[in-house]
């Protein structure tokens, strides 16, 4: 559990590090590059030394020093191959290319992750199926086998956003023209573009949310490429500034651009940012903040994974605050921890809720549903009076890198301790 006391007067800067949604799918790509790769800015987190685990498996060489990864894929091997830590990350499907690619067959756990309502693999599949590819499903595992379609193929993937990094991941290898229509366009799918890009794929980008993947071969040369700054951390260290700080917090390396949809929100409550230089955002302390209403949306919308910390900003709001959650039916469940803080959300629907403030948070025992709702909780920990434990943070230590770290160097009083 995370214990947190009051602290209303949090100042300094933090830099944000490297996107669990990006170093993911690039440690995936790395499989697909013959000899040596660097990744740099890689995340510390749980899901990362999870994939390091696998790719050791398979014989690769991998180094993991501060924040740069380093791997030789020169004697890979399926001998040894250990998929019983990757099951319980939904990224671990994200390998599916590479083993169809060299062994024409996968056996891969059913994927997992944080429990934010149904989140069905289905486009996963059969864009493997409609690749000629068979496919069986046991009560844990997925297997596919056979050999690719030697053909030019197009795909709707309704902006699926793994979905989209499995087929371009796919695609890469195949020797053939893939168009994948109405696909996501979120940052880190760009991100991995940039490095198959830099290993000579030619990806062309429609404004219509088109991707074309001209794929060619298993690149034989060696890379270095950063993963991106993770622009929900950003988000998510903005509400703590607009709450907590005594003046401000900057933040380095925010990626302000691809908060757009998020900071026009978080201007509507009056609180007040600035844009200083190299992509560092500094948020002030909000005197005074006014409801306003979100409705989440695919890149570049509202982000889902902003939502659960965003509320707690709406509390703080003077007048009525409304959320219109339209990805994930589970993720505002999370909103009955507030009763516990004394503060009493109205859900609703299972996609819709409002929040009537400003509440006076009190400290107490919360639990964390979730990776965001985790952060939220603790956000409110911050603000409530008293002393605030958040129960069963593996969920934050999974995926946030350092979170701890980073609040502790902004002077929070906040500790870690095993629940006993």
């Amino acid at each position: 559990m995370f214990i947190i006391q009051w602290g209303k007067e949090l100042s300094g800067e933090v830099r944000i590090g490297g996107s669990k949604n990006a170093g993911l799918p690039l440690l995936a790509a790395c499989l697909l590059v013959k000899w040596k790769v660097q990744l740099s800015n890689v995340p510390d987190i749980l899901d990362v030394h999870d994939f390091i685990h696998f790719l050791k498996s398979l014989w690769s060489v991998v180094d993991f020093q501060d924040d740069v990864l380093t791997l030789d894929n020169s004697y890979l091997s399926l001998e040894n191959i250990d998929t019983s830590r990757i099951e319980r990350t939904r990224a671990g499907i994200y390998f599916l290319a590479w083993l169809l690619y060299h062994f024409w067959e996968a056996h891969m756990p059913f994927p997992s992750g944080d429990k934010i309502g149904k989140r069905p693999i289905d486009e996963h599949i059969n864009g493997y199926v409609w690749m000629w590819y068979s496919f069986k499903q046991t009560e844990k595992e997925l297997l596919f086998a056979g050999s690719w379609s030697t053909d030019d193929v197009e795909l709707m993937w309704y902006f699926a956003v793994s979905a989209t990094i499995n087929l371009i991941l796919w695609a890469a290898v195949r020797k053939w023209t893939t168009t994948i229509k109405l696909a996501a366009f979120e940052p880190h799918i760009f991100n991995l573009i940039d490095m198959l890009r830099s290993l000579g794929t030619q990806i062309d980008i429609r404004y219509d949310h088109t991707i074309i993947v001209h794929g060619g071969d298993e690149f034989k040369k060696d890379t270095k490429h950063e993963v991106i700054s993770d622009y929900l951390q950003s988000g998510t260290f903005a509400i703590i500034a607009a709450l907590t700080a005594k003046d401000y917090i900057d933040i380095h390396r925010a990626r302000i651009d691809d908060l757009a949809a998020f900071l026009h929100k978080l201007h509507a409550t009056w609180v007040k940012t600035e844009n200083l230089w190299n992509d560092t955002l500094r948020v002030y302390r909000a005197k005074q903040l006014k409801a306003v209403d979100i409705q989440t949306n695919i890149f570049p919308g509202f982000p889902t994974d902003l939502m659960q910390p965003f509320t707690v900003l709406m509390t703080q709001c003077e007048g009525v605050s409304r959320i219109h959650e339209i990805l994930y039916e589970g993720r505002l469940s999370s909103l009955v921890e507030y009763e516990r803080l004394g503060c009493s959300p109205r859900i609703i629907n299972l996609h819709e809720a409002k929040i009537e403030g400003p509440c006076e948070l009190v400290g107490n025992i919360v639990n964390s549903w979730d990776l965001r709702a985790g952060a939220a909780m603790v956000i409110a920990g911050l603000i409530a009076k008293g002393e605030t434990k958040v129960e069963n943070v593996y969920w934050i230590n999974r995926w946030y890198d350092d979170f701890l770290g980073k609040l502790q160097w902004l002077w929070a009083q906040i500790e870690e301790r095993e629940v006993t």
